[in-house]
């Protein structure tokens, strides 16, 4: 089971975007997902089911919004690489 928001915006917003109301709604889940994956508050799995695809599809996708894949700070990447 999922857990469901309302979001209200502007009546001429989609208008304004030219897009339908199931477009807006597919990038607004989308661009949460991405802005929580970013703050490293969710993984990258828990992101894409959100965005409602496959982890390496939104993955991909990141670089629309200007987000790197590896969300990493050096340090973390070092350490990783010597526990591998």
């Amino acid at each position: 089971m999922s857990n469901k928001i309302i979001i209200e915006y502007p009546y001429n917003l989609l208008d304004l975007l030219q897009d339908s109301p199931e477009e807006f709604e597919k990038e607004a889940k989308m661009a949460m997902a991405v802005k929580l994956f970013e703050l490293k508050r969710i993984s990258s799995g828990m992101a894409a089911e959100m965005a409602g695809m496959d982890r390496v599809s939104f993955l991909l996708e990141l670089h629309r919004y200007g987000v790197e894949m590896i969300n990493m700070e050096p340090e973390e990447l070092a350490s990783d690489l010597e526990n591998a």
